[in-house]
């Protein structure tokens, strides 16, 4: 697994958009037993820490400590350091695995792997989501351009797995069929720009010609952001399967 995020940790985890709690509770409708949950690729622990409320004990692991450092504390949450492919967990441990918006970096084969050794029978895995927010038609002109063109090239190409909204991951699991997402959001100018650094192709540009590639946009943006609609939409990403 690649670890893109280290850098901006403290960035990630103020400017990363939550998931509605709509799509948690859709979610926790199809898990049987609330025991024991484990989110792989916590990042800055937003799903964990929305699991928290549901289960006695949520695990939660990353490759990250600096995406540790920088979670959401809790109770019930046990943070630890881990690589998703190769865990420390006892075999068929946990009612509901989750995995949001990190599954395209990890290694299909091993991960799979251990989430049938560690995922109970009757246990529910969860891939969650998003793809590029669209926002009022004049930003989007200079995001889309940003994205595809400016920045295009410094994309990972497990990327792709998330322009074609994980519908082409690997995914050996008895699927359930779920219903759509979306996640509305009123940003300011600021949370916009947060947004952006926190994207891995942004970073990319930036250790490769050290510069930042949002100061190409910078003004133009400000003044599309300021004189238009402010309401941004992300489509929201979930399958959902048991063990076959």
């Amino acid at each position: 697994m690649k670890d893109n995020f280290s850098k901006q940790a403290t960035e990630y985890s103020k400017y990363r958009p939550q998931y509605p709690d709509e799509m948690i509770d859709y979610l926790i409708s199809f898990v049987k037993n609330k025991g024991v949950a484990l989110d792989v690729a916590t990042g800055n622990g937003q799903v964990a820490h929305k699991l928290s409320r549901f289960f006695e004990t949520v695990y939660a692991i990353d490759i990250s400590q600096n995406q540790l450092d920088n979670a959401i504390p809790g109770k019930n949450i046990i943070y630890k350091v881990s690589q998703a492919e190769n865990t420390f967990f006892k075999n068929q441990q946990f009612d509901l695995i989750t995995v949001a918006q990190a599954i395209h970096w990890f290694d299909f084969d091993s991960f799979y792997k251990e989430i049938y050794r560690i995922l109970k029978r009757d246990g529910i895995f969860a891939v969650l989501g998003y793809g590029l927010f669209s926002t009022n038609v004049d930003s989007d002109k200079i995001l889309r351009n940003f994205y595809h063109n400016t920045i295009g090239p410094y994309w990972d190409t497990e990327r792709k797995y998330l322009d074609e909204n994980y519908k082409t991951i690997p995914f050996p699991f008895d699927e359930i069929v779920t219903k759509g997402f979306e996640n509305h959001l009123i940003w300011t100018f600021e949370e916009l720009i947060g947004y952006l650094e926190t994207w891995s192709a942004t970073q990319h540009y930036i250790s490769k010609n050290n510069k930042n590639p949002i100061d190409l946009i910078y003004d133009d943006l400000k003044v599309s952001w300021q004189k238009n609609d402010k309401k941004v939409t992300f489509p929201l990403l979930l399958r959902i399967g048991k063990l076959k």
